[in-house]
């Protein structure tokens, strides 16, 4: 409002001064209007969730990111940049790479993110967006090389069974490398993570396989202890006296009930055990 106050009052010297014949105040007239209009071009309007960074004569002399009309240095006007602050996804191709036990897998990654840092975005990197998604396939690459797919052989941490762990590891390794550009990364998620084709159908018998044996170390371990048990209760009740040939036969039923896959079939001993 004070600037076209300021314009109207210049364009009226300048009329006044035509009309008297004045040159001086012609020239005052046109001094405000210059300067008005100058003025003006330093007023800036700030949208919610963005940015204006502004540059005076290749200074960074700072950035506004509250909403709202603004003012600042008119100079800056030749150059100034408008940044998004909201909250952004990027959905990574899939990959085609090797795990930690170089058998082939295709992983996919999608990374929440948003700008912090506006001179960072500006002038450390050459262009931001681009540089997240570079930096994202990057360390989708180097986070599948770290951990093999499945690991039951060494209880270890595996890309299909530890989850939190290695999106833990992503997150981390992603934020150290985006830093650099003024971002935040907020969530890392995986959305595809599977063998390549060409051994998907190999690696799913070895998976049913190395589950299966996993499964029946655990029902052994079990078994082992429910029958120490066992024979520890019928030991201290004083219900029954077994010598050892007993125990190895009551052993070895009892692995049999416990460990088989399907339910056991009775069967009835009208014997005794040395006939």
């Amino acid at each position: 409002m004070v600037a076209l106050i300021v314009v109207v009052i210049g364009a009226a010297l300048v009329a006044s001064g035509a009309a008297a014949g004045s040159g001086a105040l012609v020239i005052v007239g046109i001094i405000v209007l210059v300067g008005a209009s100058l003025a003006m071009r330093g007023f800036i309007v700030v949208q919610p969730n963005s940015s204006r960074v502004l540059i005076l004569f290749g200074r960074y002399v700072g950035t506004l990111t509250e909403p709202g009309l603004w003012w600042a240095n008119p100079f800056t006007v030749f150059w100034r940049r408008t940044l998004s602050l909201r909250v952004r996804n990027f959905q990574s191709e899939r990959i085609k790479v090797n795990d930690a036990s170089g058998n082939p897998i295709e992983i996919a990654a999608v990374v929440v993110w948003r700008v912090t840092d506006t001179a960072k975005a500006v002038f450390d990197v050459e262009d931001y967006e681009q540089f997240v998604v570079v930096q994202s396939e990057t360390a989708v690459r180097h986070l599948a090389s770290k951990y093999p797919y499945d690991d039951y052989a060494t209880a270890g941490v595996s890309l299909r069974g530890n989850a939190d762990e290695v999106l833990d590891s992503l997150h981390s390794e992603l934020q150290a490398r985006l830093r650099t550009a003024g971002i935040t990364v907020l969530e890392t998620r995986l959305t595809h993570l599977a063998y390549a084709a060409e051994i998907a159908e190999v690696m799913l018998r070895r998976q049913q396989a190395e589950a299966i044996l996993a499964a029946r170390k655990k029902m052994v371990a079990g078994a082992v202890g429910i029958v120490q048990m066992a024979l520890a209760q019928l030991a201290d009740s004083d219900l029954v006296e077994l010598d050892p040939e007993r125990k190895a036969a009551m052993v070895s039923n009892l692995m049999v009930v416990l460990s088989g896959d399907h339910a056991p079939t009775p069967v009835l001993n009208t014997g005794t055990l040395y006939s």
